[in-house]
């Protein structure tokens, strides 16, 4: 759904947001998050705003973030001009710069997905998780697998400290799972951003055409290499 009412007719721009992000983790205590996407408004003001306001690119974004409540509570944010993370001061009431100019790091150890459903994955996605947990001192493997439930808190992991996020197809979703406006586009402007890569396995997340507000999609998410790997993967062991 969208909104409409008459303050939202004079706005200059289009907010499109996942409040809640991992909320099935709130019973449990682990971190969840709020994941946020900014486009300019395409119609005149003045008039309640349309589908063709929404349904833009991920190009299109002027900016966005994730806020992730944890042990601290930080806001991570793009203005297209790199990745700024930004932490509460309860203090203060406050959120002060913390980690200025991030960077994912240029090499990953870390794959994270949900392995419970290995038997879904594409062949592309099995044959990863393998190269992934085969002993080779060359490229520091096995990696470490890291799997939080929340995509916030396993991105903002693998943004800290370098890795890979997949949220595959699967049988049940041939489709793909996360959503493509208020998911995907975001985080995937943040990676890269970041320095790192986007990909729904073919295709940059970020030109994907968006249809529908609710559209889904694959999502790979992280260091260039290590995504880049990925899709070589998929197309070898395509289905």
């Amino acid at each position: 759904m969208y909104i409409q009412s008459g303050v939202s007719k004079n706005a200059k721009y289009i907010v499109c947001i996942d409040p809640l992000d991992g909320s099935s983790n709130i019973d449990v205590n682990v971190s969840v998050g709020t994941i946020f996407s900014i486009y300019r408004r395409i119609s005149d003001t003045g008039v309640s705003c349309n589908s063709n306001d929404i349904l833009q690119h991920g190009t299109k974004q002027v900016a966005a973030g994730y806020i992730i409540y944890g042990s601290s509570t930080m806001l991570v944010y793009t203005t297209g001009k790199g990745v700024n993370g930004f932490t509460l001061d309860p203090s203060i009431g406050e959120f002060c710069l913390s980690h200025p100019d991030m960077k994912i790091p240029a090499s990953g150890q870390i794959y994270s997905i949900n392995e419970g459903n290995y038997s879904k994955f594409p062949n592309g996605v099995k044959q990863y998780i393998k190269y992934c947990q085969m002993e080779d001192s060359a490229t520091q493997r096995p990696y470490a697998s890291r799997y939080i439930g929340s995509m916030v808190a396993d991105i903002h992991r693998n943004l800290l400290k370098g890795g890979i996020f997949l949220y595959p197809t699967t049988s049940a979703h041939p489709n793909g799972k996360l959503r493509l406006m208020y998911e995907c586009n975001p985080i995937a402007f943040i990676i890269e951003q970041a320095g790192g890569k986007a990909s729904n396995g073919s295709q940059r997340i970020l030109d994907i055409e968006p249809k529908t507000l609710h559209q889904r999609s694959a999502a790979f998410l992280g260091n260039t290499d290590m995504v880049e790997l990925l899709e070589d993967f998929l197309k070898k062991y395509s289905d």
